[in-house]
């Protein structure tokens, strides 16, 4: 049986530590993604940070991240992902719903996308903290409660550096050993994912009025 254990679950159960324990620990560095795990202020589950460097432009990255409809093509064990409301531009709702193993209940979660950019350091920030009860429960699916995700965008050069911020709690209960095991699996392949999509033709004249590549 194949595993798959979404972003939302990669992180690994602990003991809660003192605050000033708190540091980044580098879990894994390959193909120029690194993963960075540490105990979470908040939560009984690890934080992830995962740090990248892309060959394309802020207008590109920030294109593909709000374009949450194609998002089972590269995080990975998404089910599906759905658009559920426009704010504006730069500022959406969507839905997804991802797959777990038998015998555990798939998750999902809403997740509340704003995008901002600095306008002297170009740095562009976007939040997407968890709106669990914006649309209602699927029978069968677990909602997940709490999480939050930030992605922060550098341009450097023809590069955007990446980083990218996870803590979610999962909720239901899932066996601590299959999530120590998938602890850095779903992050590798979903940024290697990232990796081949943003070369899509679909990107590569990507312009945003709101962005200053």
């Amino acid at each position: 049986m194949s595993l798959k254990i979404p972003f939302a679950l990669l992180l690994t159960l602990f003991t809660y530590p003192d605050v000033e324990e708190r540091s980044w620990e580098l879990k894994t560095n390959k193909e120029g993604i690194r993963i960075y795990l540490r105990p979470s202020a908040d939560s009984p589950i690890k934080e992830i940070k995962v740090e990248c460097a892309l060959e394309a432009t802020l207008s590109q990255v920030v294109t593909v991240l709000l374009d949450v409809n194609t998002t089972g093509q590269w995080v990975y064990a998404t089910k599906s992902a759905t658009l559920l409301k426009k704010v504006s531009p730069f500022e959406l709702y969507y839905h997804s719903e991802i797959e777990i193993p038998w015998p555990a209940s798939n998750r999902d979660f809403v997740a509340h996308m704003k995008v901002r950019q600095d306008p002297h350091t170009k740095v562009v920030t976007i939040d997407g903290p968890n709106v669990p009860d914006y649309v209602p429960q699927k029978e069968g699916v677990v909602r997940i409660q709490l999480g939050s995700g930030k992605w922060i965008l550098t341009p450097v050069g023809n590069k955007v550096h990446i980083e990218y911020y996870l803590m979610a709690d999962p909720g239901g209960s899932i066996p601590a050993w299959l999530v120590n095991l998938f602890a850095t699996k779903g992050p590798m392949e979903s940024f290697q994912g990232l990796k081949k999509h943003i070369k899509k033709p679909a990107y590569s004249k990507a312009r945003l009025s709101f962005i200053v590549d």
